[in-house]
């Protein structure tokens, strides 16, 4: 019989919930990149299995890489990354442990899902390395961490994978490359400042890709892909100005084209534009890497390398603004991020914060959104 001096519990008062709950881990996902030059072109052949591309072809582009000693910027900032992260979750109290794994190159994406399952991970947020929605940027993911849970072996049973929203125009993105750009303004010449004009760049992708990019609401109105670069660009280029009391110029260009030449990619080239703005007789100009989290090797090659150079051959003034990278800001937002989505997925109310004029991204891709070669 029960004891009746024993209390009794209190069924009106549910278990303690930990703010990351249902989340029993946050897993980083990447492009990855070559740690060593006997790894360039093996990490290029991942990159491009299944394309045709002829080893010679990938050995010429494999030179960008051999500038830099053949090592790829991007694991040692994802590492970074994910320190800062972990120091962030336990500096507010969240144990919430952070695996990583990439597409293309070690720690590929199988073998870390692997090891969640191993490790008794029932069900973990992903950060993707990527704030944009299109096929290559956000849908192939869906399908790479799909790919990596259908190869867990046997005898483990793989976590749920549940992918974060696209975080282009959540605040502390936002303030993360709004700094950067004061940064870099800051850096120019005293008398070239004022004018300088502000030069958004991201990476350039077939324009069937971008037209196909976002569900079908956003492809009526020409793909979601270029929409929330453009309308981020215009919430960073007010809050600059807003800082600086000057209302400067901005525009969005690409880089990293590759590809057949007959196929038409997103344009203009930032060194074609470069060579238009200096025609046009502008002074200075900042190159923004909007589209990039942080500063692999698209930003220390294609920026840093090739468009300074072009920006120096005509004698414009331009300097590079930092991108998001380990900034307090986005490290802050990857935490509320993750406490957003488990908030909702516990079915109570959470903000979801989001600057300019787009909505917050879904949080479950529709089976329509960003259609590509595999959708």
């Amino acid at each position: 019989m029960p004891n009746p001096h024993q209390a009794r519990p209190d069924l009106t008062t549910p278990a303690r919930e930990s703010p990351t709950d249902p989340y029993d881990a946050l897993l980083l996902v990447s492009f990855g990149g070559p740690e060593r030059p006997e790894d360039v072109v093996p990490f290029l052949e991942n990159v491009t299995r299944g394309r045709g591309i002829p080893r010679e072809r990938l050995e010429a582009v494999g030179e960008h890489y051999f500038l830099f000693g053949g090592r790829s910027p991007i694991n040692d900032q994802n590492k970074a990354l994910i320190a800062a992260v972990e120091k962030d979750l336990a500096d507010h109290g969240l144990d919430l442990p952070v695996y990583w794994g990439n597409r293309n190159w070690a720690p590929y994406l199988a073998d870390t899902v692997a090891r969640m399952a191993a490790d008794g991970v029932r069900r973990a947020l992903c950060l993707v390395t990527s704030a944009y929605s299109s096929w290559s940027s956000c849908r192939q993911y869906l399908v790479n961490l799909e790919e990596a849970s259908a190869a867990v072996p046997e005898g483990l049973v793989a976590p749920r994978l549940d992918k974060i929203r696209a975080y282009y125009n959540h605040p502390g993105f936002v303030t993360a490359n709004v700094e950067g750009v004061l940064g870099a303004l800051a850096d120019l010449p005293d008398e070239l400042r004022d004018q300088a004009r502000l030069v958004f760049v991201t990476h350039s992708i077939p324009m069937t890709m971008s037209d196909s990019s976002g569900p079908p609401r956003d492809r009526a109105e020409g793909g979601a892909y270029v929409a929330q670069h453009r309308d981020v660009a215009a919430v960073v280029a007010a809050e600059v100005a807003a800082v600086t009391g000057i209302d400067r110029p901005h525009e969005l260009v690409y880089c990293s084209r590759s590809g057949a030449p007959h196929v038409p990619w997103l344009e203009p080239d930032v060194n074609d534009r470069l060579e238009e703005l200096a025609a046009e007789g502008t002074g200075a100009v900042v190159l923004i890497p909007v589209g990039f989290v942080s500063d692999h090797m698209e930003v220390v090659y294609d920026l840093d390398t090739e468009a300074l150079a072009t920006a120096a051959r005509l004698g414009l003034a331009a300097r590079r603004a930092s991108s998001a990278g380990t900034h307090p800001a986005f490290v802050s937002a990857v935490r509320e991020l993750v406490l957003e989505r488990a908030a909702a997925e516990r079915g109570a109310d959470t903000a979801r914060p989001a600057l300019g004029g787009r909505r917050p991204s879904h949080d479950s891709c529709p089976l329509d959104c960003c259609l590509g070669p595999r959708a």
